[in-house]
């Protein structure tokens, strides 16, 4: 297992990423440790990475597109509001706010189609009052990380609904048939993993305050934070009315969630919201190149990254790197479900660590575990939470995901929260390890 080119080009990416080399750096680099060590050519293995990168276009292009329709909405008040409302609410503490975020950003994925677009809209004006509280932003990164990640793995909704049918589209090709009313019945225990994770990242992990700012610098922004207050709870709030725009906004969202969820398709989800943005005048043709640009930045970079994690993916595959790593730990399967439960859980944490998206994993696991499950006895909705935690495991916390990059992009706006120690490594450790072990509860009780 030492010496399987997953496991080594995962350490590679995971080293380099704590050294603080950007991502995509870190990505090249390891997708071409697992090329060479399969025995590839150097050509051959970008050649395979580059063609591999069409694999997540479809993620891509949709990314660009909630980009572009979160910046429109952002164009309309409803933005505002939501601000305004969160700084006017009276004995606002640390522990409510955190609680709020998670929960807003619970909607993204499967009430309001945006994902992690709205980010970096919502909370860069926020970050001076979490200065004031003196918040850690890595608990904001948890809660966030939690409200990306949960509603997937337990919801049959919006992004959920595509998770949930990508595992039972995988695990009844490959020989155990299953609906999709039985997902969220299995998945139920590894997201309670994670309510446990978030608990223990708020209330105990990081309730110590922690300051961003100098003494000069807090007391300047605790007079603009005082004088939004005042505002916010004011006269301005009394005149912050709804207006038609931000009704036709709201329709925008509603269609473009009724058409992803139609449809299943995040793409032509965002178009719609996006077209009504623009036929309801929210957005005139003349601002228009404005909010695409605005967009465009929100999102281009995630997008990108995305597009390398799935050609380090494809060399993955292609090179068999997964089945062999599957094949050299086979002989401890023997030990019980319990031990195999773990094994397998290893697995899925090594490759989507490294691949940065749980619904890329679950295809190049599913056509491994699955015969392995049936094999070992496993029910299933034993199977389903196995491959369902293992695609999951290593989505939080690794340097590639959205799950990571949406928190980082919004949380370091002004340059004081870093990607790797500040959102990763405390989504890794908060996350991964309850679903790791609620994982394996999942399995032997199911």
């Amino acid at each position: 297992m030492l010496t399987n080119p997953v496991f080594i080009s995962v350490v590679v990416l995971t080293v380099l990423s704590l050294a603080r080399v950007h991502v995509i750096f870190a990505i090249l680099m390891a997708a071409i440790t697992a090329g060479l060590l399969s025995n590839l050519s150097l050509s051959d293995t970008l050649s395979t990475f580059l063609g591999g990168m069409g694999g997540q276009s479809e993620t891509a292009l949709s990314y660009i597109l909630l980009g572009i329709f979160a910046a429109m909405i952002a164009h309309s008040n409803i933005t505002k509001m939501l601000i305004d409302k969160l700084l006017s609410v009276k004995k606002m503490n640390k522990y409510m706010l955190l609680l709020m975020v998670a929960g807003l950003t619970c909607l993204s994925g499967n009430l309001i189609p945006v994902h992690i677009a709205f980010i970096p809209i919502l909370i860069p004006p926020l970050l001076i009052f979490f200065n004031y509280l003196r918040l850690d932003r890595r608990a904001v990164a948890c809660a966030l990380t939690f409200g990306l990640k949960m509603p997937y793995i337990l919801i049959p909704a919006g992004y959920g609904l595509i998770f949930h049918g990508i595992i039972v589209q995988e695990v009844s090709i490959n020989g155990m048939p299953v609906t999709l009313s039985q997902v969220p019945l299995a998945m139920a225990i590894p997201a309670l993993g994670m309510f446990v994770g978030l608990f223990i990242a708020i209330f105990f992990t990081y309730r110590k305050p922690r300051d961003y700012e100098t003494e000069e610098e807090r007391a300047s922004h605790a007079e603009i934070f005082a004088s939004s207050v005042q505002l916010a709870a004011g006269t301005e709030r009394v005149k912050q009315k709804f207006e038609v725009r931000d009704v036709l906004t709201l329709v925008a969202i509603v269609g473009a969630l009724v058409v992803q969820i139609q449809v299943q398709s995040l793409v032509l989800g965002a178009l719609v919201g996006i077209i009504v943005m623009f036929a309801a005048r929210v957005v005139t043709l003349g601002e228009g190149e404005v909010v695409v640009q605005e967009g465009v930045k929100l999102m281009g970079a995630i997008a990108f990254v995305m597009l390398l994690a799935s050609g380090y993916a494809t060399v993955l595959k292609d090179t068999g790197s997964v089945t062999n790593l599957v094949t050299a730990v086979e002989g401890y399967f023997s030990y019980g479900k319990v031990a195999g439960a773990a094994l397998l859980l290893l697995i899925g944490l090594l490759v989507t660590m490294g691949i940065g998206t749980s619904f890329g994993t679950v295809p190049i696991l599913a056509a491994v575990f699955v015969p392995i499950c049936m094999v070992m006895g496993f029910s299933p909705l034993a199977t389903i939470a196995l491959i369902g935690t293992a695609g999951a495991l290593g989505d939080a916390g690794s340097p590639a995901s959205d799950s990571t990059l949406g928190p980082t992009s919004g949380l370091n706006a002004d340059g004081k929260h870093h990607h790797i120690w500040d959102t990763c490594v405390p989504t890794f450790l908060h996350y991964n390890i309850p679903l790791f072990i609620f994982g394996i509860l999942a399995a032997a009780i199911l």
